[in-house]
């Protein structure tokens, strides 16, 4: 078999160009990535009906309290046990192995994720399987490349594929899928990137047609047009989506941090204790949500079925249903969190959409029983509410409102879709400057963007580039010592440091040229005397634009670098940058058309 593929490997270099080979490849992401995703979803469907089939609708479900539990049990035990490796924050290790300009996503992540998804959501874990089936479309998409041995730039391609593959196939919105890549993902739209995208998008969604029918995600029929006297209720919502986008990512940002701080038990105690008890006292944090979603959608009075197998069964009065969904609202996130934290896997993608449809619900419901407003069709808003949220928490307008008019069909609310994600947008910018996925690796400096100077700069390490072979001298060096140093060296900085290794100093041969050349004053002077304080030091685990910023205030060619106890490792100069820099431009952001 191997030979059979090395011989394959060789006729497709002699017979086909690679950016030809690259559109086979996409081609067949978008179907294993629709495939992927249908299973997903069929597994997802099994467990919950499997488990819910026999609930009551009007007597509470004590079942809830053992489910959720069992469900982040089952799934924390298969990857601690059989996986072995962490696969949470799907999207985050997606933008992860682009910044480390490596593309490598690992095969377990082929099928990890979901399999520990289908367990987690199915028996009642709050969050969704986008974020996993993101995770599974870019890993296909890597060892495939792999596999084909494609060079480094068509594999950071086809992780962008698999992403857009997977997106466009669980949704059936291939648009979408291809904006995610470049609004959440940062990959850069250029003519090599879009073809490709286009293909394993339009090749994933089509196979999910052909496997569950041509009908939209959510069916929705447009109960009144939109009109211009509603922008500024519009606008409005917008502004509420962002500070909702802006509770999520603080919250789970926070509960995050509170979960990472526990031994592995007391998480899964924890989470599951918490998250049972929310999904018990409000049944429609169980699971992906999208059951609410839908009865949100239908109109009328289906809205008041959302208590049913709960405490709040029975509830005559509308107001209370209303207050009903705003805990629901509130509680979300915890939920979310809670499962992720306590060892499920999990994505928040759904839960935004959940989130953004019941605040668009609220919002509209009560203006319109307050009479604030002439009426405003409850459906029409919680579609709004959903690509609002979806555009504040991911940080993503475009991705939102072409989701969700694609998701439902929906796209004679275009521009409302548009406006309440573009106000949602920049109402969060002025609080967060990254999405929930991206604010992880833009702590540590290894967040790629699209501003092409800082993405370059992200793909640079500053261990890769560390000059080792600069001689260091001692303090108590004489100059003649010194002398002899230089003459066997073709630099002109040599670093000082005690017995140590920490640095002390530097030598610059510019400075002692005046008296190097005099013998009588080789016993004299010492290096003590004569050495310099380095102009700026650079920590080891300083990122590029950091250290970019010290070259620039300090205007030094050359910069000692040391570890966190002072330990010098070796000299950082501006040319090895520059030239880097040179090199991974041309590599990742030319056009070339071999």
């Amino acid at each position: 078999m191997k030979e059979i593929h090395n011989r394959f490997l060789l006729w497709r270099d002699a017979h086909i160009k690679e950016r030809h080979f690259l559109l086979f490849v996409c081609f067949l992401v978008g179907i294993l990535t629709a495939l992927a995703a249908y299973v997903l979803k069929a597994a997802i469907h099994f467990f919950q009906v499997f488990l819910t089939e026999n609930f009551s609708q009007d007597n509470l479900n004590f079942s809830y309290l053992l489910f959720p539990i069992a469900g982040i049990l089952i799934a924390g035990l298969y990857v601690k046990y059989v996986v072995k490796d962490d696969i949470s924050h799907g999207v985050t290790k997606i933008l992860f192995s682009i910044s480390q300009r490596k593309s490598r996503i690992k095969p377990h992540n082929m099928y990890s994720s979901l399999i520990a998804s289908s367990i987690t959501i199915g028996f009642g874990g709050s969050v969704g399987a986008e974020a996993p089936i993101v995770l599974t479309g870019s890993a296909i998409g890597s060892n495939l490349g792999r596999f084909f041995k494609l060079e480094q730039h068509s594999l950071m391609i086809l992780v962008g594929c698999g992403a857009a593959g997977a997106i466009a196939g669980i949704f059936k919105a291939p648009v979408a899928g291809i904006l995610f890549v470049i609004e959440v993902l940062l990959l850069d739209l250029t003519m090599s990137s879009i073809l490709p995208l286009l293909v394993t998008a339009v090749t994933a969604t089509t196979v999910s047609y052909l496997l569950t029918g041509m009908d939209a995600m959510f069916a929705f029929s447009q109960v009144e047009p939109f009109t211009l006297n509603r922008i500024p209720y519009v606008i409005l919502l917008g502004i509420l989506c962002g500070f909702i986008s802006l509770y999520v990512i603080r919250t789970m940002s926070w509960c995050e941090n509170i979960f990472h701080g526990l031994p592995n038990w007391k998480r899964f105690v924890l989470g599951g204790v918490m998250l049972s008890v929310l999904i018990f006292f409000f049944p429609p944090l169980f699971g992906e949500g999208y059951n609410t979603i839908e009865t949100l959608l239908d109109g009328g009075d289906s809205f008041l079925s959302l208590t049913n197998e709960s405490f709040f069964y029975n509830l005559e009065s509308h107001w209370a249903i209303v207050v009903f969904l705003v805990m629901v609202l509130l509680f979300k996130v915890f939920a979310t969190s809670a499962t992720n934290g306590g060892g499920g896997t999990g994505g928040v993608f759904a839960p935004t959409l959940f989130l953004g449809c019941i605040a668009g619900f609220i919002f509209s419901y009560t203006l319109n029983q307050l009479g604030y407003a002439t009426y405003l069709p409850q459906e029409n808003f919680a579609l709004m509410g959903m690509a609002g949220v979806m555009a504040g928490v991911m940080h993503a307008p475009l991705t939102g409102t072409f989701l969700i008019a694609e998701l439902t069909g929906g796209y004679e609310l275009f521009l409302p879709l548009m406006i309440v994600s573009l106000v949602s947008y920049g109402t969060i910018l002025v609080f967060e400057k990254h999405s929930i996925y991206a604010m992880r690796l833009a702590r540590k400096g290894e967040l790629i963007t699209h501003h092409k100077d800082k993405a370059v700069l992200t793909f640079l390490k500053i261990e890769d580039l560390l000059e080792k072979d600069i001689p260091t001298v001692k303090p108590g060096m004489t100059l003649g010592d010194m002398v002899k140093v230089i003459s066997a060296s073709n630099r002109n900085i040599f670093p000082v440091v005690n017995d140590e290794q920490v640095l002390i100093g530097l030598v610059m041969m510019n400075d002692i040229r005046n008296i190097m050349f005099r013998p009588e004053l080789y016993d004299r002077f010492t290096v003590e005397k004569f050495m310099v304080g380095a102009p700026a030091k650079i920590s080891i685990g300083s990122s590029m634009e950091e250290v970019m910023d010290k070259f620039e205030n300090t205007k030094a060619w050359n910069l000692p670098v040391i570890d966190d106890g002072g330990i010098y490792l070796g000299i950082l100069s501006q040319s090895s940058v520059f030239n880097s820099y040179r090199e991974v431009l041309v590599e990742n952001y030319s056009d070339a058309d071999e």
